[in-house]
């Protein structure tokens, strides 16, 4: 049996990141990833310009200047956020500017009208200043011709900020990444249509199409397919023209209805793993077929979303070039006892916060799924473990 991290990296190995991109609004590109490298087309500032309140000065103006000696000088102008007024600078002369406000060639510094008695036509200056005091340079913040952003970035709200201060309004990006889902098994009924005898309501669809929906994942196919070998080839092969990634469902064991391995190598699919060292989920398959990721969980709730939050996001990360898509894996200090001692590698439903995990539940059926609404995380456990309260564990949130 082939450890998870074995099978992960032999999946990762056979796909390779997507290069397609597209060009959106600056106002829909927050949470996307650069396609580009941004370099800045102007200076930021593109002025000169006061970071106060105050009166633009020449600093040697101001030599000597204190509340017992002020320094006079004549005041020749006033300019507000906005206004580009050429004022010629004069020796023993001053701007009333407000911050952010152009400040006039040959003028060095800002002082604060904290140090001046705020005066009109002429001010009395309180404090020497030296050049560059309260005064922003032209490309201060940042210089034309500088790289800003690096390919790859995933966009962050003060992203937006950043691109809009430089007059970008279309960023390219790479296109979101794409996951079709098809649930197997004739037993499947769709929510909201009359529970026949014998059926079940489709759960773990609604699960997985949730949380990768939360995280901008496309999802385009989400569809039931019974028990039927060519039917099921024919809607894994619409699901890898929609999509770069395949999710299936059910169908992974070894029952006369499990139809999913037959299938797979029947469409000609690389068959990169299958039964690795873990409960629940051990039957889960990893292949690739047109170089792109199948992932076949089980139809069992607590097994399929374990396995799909171990491999997928991880999957997605890499496709994507988008780390911030990777889980959060920790330590935590266990409240509870868990006695049993498992043969394989197993993951436990659990509930941790400021480093402590509890187990909300007594059962841990893989088929179970009401127990779960309490879980935000699995414990990682390893084989041949039994644990008791104050252990510490590996745990993974659940993205």
């Amino acid at each position: 049996m082939k450890e998870l991290e074995e099978c992960l990296e032999a999946l990762l190995a056979e796909v390779k990141p997507i290069e397609k991109t597209e060009y959106v609004a600056l106002t829909d590109a927050c949470d996307r990833i650069l396609g580009e490298d941004i370099v800045a087309q102007m200076m930021i500032p593109p002025y000169p310009k006061s970071a106060m309140d105050g009166y633009a000065v020449r600093a040697e103006n101001t030599s000597g200047a204190d509340r017992e000696h002020p320094v006079t000088l004549q005041i020749v102008g006033e300019l507000f956020a906005g206004d580009y007024t050429k004022i010629p600078c004069k020796g023993g002369c001053a701007v009333r500017v407000m911050t952010g406000s152009y400040v006039p060639e040959g003028y060095d510094a800002v002082i604060r009208q904290e140090d001046t008695d705020y005066g009109e036509k002429q001010v009395q200056i309180y404090r020497e200043i030296t050049a560059g005091t309260n005064y922003c340079c032209v490309g201060e913040d940042i210089r034309e011709g500088e790289q800003i952003l690096a390919r790859g970035t995933h966009l962050r709200a003060l992203h937006m900020g950043l691109l809009a201060s430089l007059g970008i309004y279309e960023v390219l990006v790479c296109e979101r990444i794409k996951c079709s889902i098809l649930s197997t098994g004739s037993e499947l009924m769709a929510p909201g249509t009359p529970l026949l005898p014998g059926k079940i309501y489709n759960s773990i669809a609604y699960m997985l199409r949730a949380s990768m929906e939360r995280q901008g994942i496309q999802v385009p196919f989400t569809e039931i397919c019974g028990d039927d070998k060519e039917l099921l080839k024919e809607k894994i092969q619409q699901c890898l023209k929609t999509a770069d990634i395949v999710i299936t469902t059910g169908g992974v064991s070894v029952g006369k209805k499990d139809l999913l391995p037959e299938v797979l190598e029947e469409l000609g699919a690389k068959k990169i793993f299958s039964h690795a060292n873990i409960q629940p989920g051990t039957p889960t398959i990893g292949s690739v077929l047109d170089g792109k990721a199948i992932l076949s969980l089980s139809g069992n709730p607590f097994a399929a979303y374990a396995n799909f939050e171990y491999y997928f996001w991880e999957l997605a990360a890499y496709l994507t070039q988008n780390a911030s898509l990777k889980v959060r894996r920790t330590q935590a200090v266990l409240s509870d006892p868990y006695p049993k001692v498992n043969k394989l590698r197993r993951f436990v439903r659990a509930y941790a916060e400021e480093g402590r995990v509890t187990l909300p539940t007594a059962v841990h059926a893989s088929s179970v799924l009401s127990n779960m609404r309490d879980c935000n995380c699995f414990i990682d456990m390893e084989p041949g473990r039994e644990l008791h309260p104050g252990d510490e564990v590996k745990i993974q949130y659940f993205k």
